[in-house]
């Protein structure tokens, strides 16, 4: 599975490049160069200074540096503790003045009980409708028209759709695409199934996200961002055709040329 090391590291000796050119041509160190392409995130000042970095590197390889920095942001990059943490005021050290010199009460404002009232509302509605909801009626819930255009809908994309109806089975895959030049797709599902049935897909253009157990996918060149199970993965450069296998246990695996899907 090539991840952004990989990627960047594969691109440079494809194209005969050595670390110190990349060095003299960035005017990024050879040490954060070299982090990149092992990932060691560690040794790299920080997030910001990660995508800055991996930014200007793709670029001077000619890679899609948006989808390298996109699958480092979704992988690696989290929110810091800080910004986590609850706004409070500052405790009030005595009683306000009041005009006249008087100490005015400390108490809660009219618009702060008034909150309180709605949301005390709001929960006993929501109570009130749970009990109601919970009763022996034998009549389906509510829910059932969403879950049943869900389930057409998901059959209509060529995946099997869940024995609930209400989510995507926990060993089926979630896969879409995003062209970033033109690129020939031809994309298998379950049984055979032409998602995308050798069709080229333009600059910007999006697929809907497909769901299978598993699925087998051909692509003309290296111009598309995967997204399997929501994850931004991309594609190595190659001068022929590209195929993955794709299933929840063993990821996204390439294929040698004899096994690539066809569409014809």
């Amino acid at each position: 599975m090539a991840e952004i090391g990989e990627t960047l590291r594969d691109a440079r000796m494809r194209a005969h490049i050595d670390v110190s050119e990349i060095e003299a041509k960035t005017k990024i160190r050879a040490k954060y160069l070299r982090a990149l392409e092992n990932e060691e995130w560690g040794l790299l000042p920080g997030p910001t200074f990660v995508k800055s970095f991996l930014r200007t590197y793709a670029q001077a390889l000619g890679l899609d540096a948006k989808a390298l920095v996109e699958e480092y942001r979704l992988n690696y990059e989290h929110p810091s503790e800080a910004s986590l943490e609850p706004i409070v005021s500052s405790p009030q050290r005595g009683r306000s003045r009041a005009p006249g010199g008087g100490r005015s009460p400390i108490g809660p404002s009219r618009g702060y009980m008034a909150l309180v009232g709605v949301v005390g509302v709001v929960i006993v509605l929501l109570i009130v409708g749970l009990v109601a909801g919970g009763g022996g009626s034998s009549s389906p819930p509510a829910g059932t028209t969403v879950s049943a255009s869900h389930a057409h809908s998901a059959h209509a994309r060529g995946a099997a759709p869940s024995s609930t109806g209400t989510a995507a089975r926990s060993d089926e895959v979630a896969l879409s695409l995003h062209a970033t030049a033109t690129v020939y797709v031809c994309l298998i599902g379950d049984g055979g199934r032409k998602l995308i049935p050798g069709t080229e897909l333009q600059p910007g253009e999006s697929t809907p996200t497909y769901h299978a157990k598993h699925f087998e996918i051909t692509l003309g060149n290296a111009s598309v961002t995967m997204f399997v199970d929501g994850k931004a993965k991309t594609v190595p450069p190659s001068s022929e055709a590209i195929g993955y296998s794709i299933t929840k246990a063993f990821g996204r695996h390439p294929l040698q040329a004899g096994q690539l899907p066809t569409c014809t």
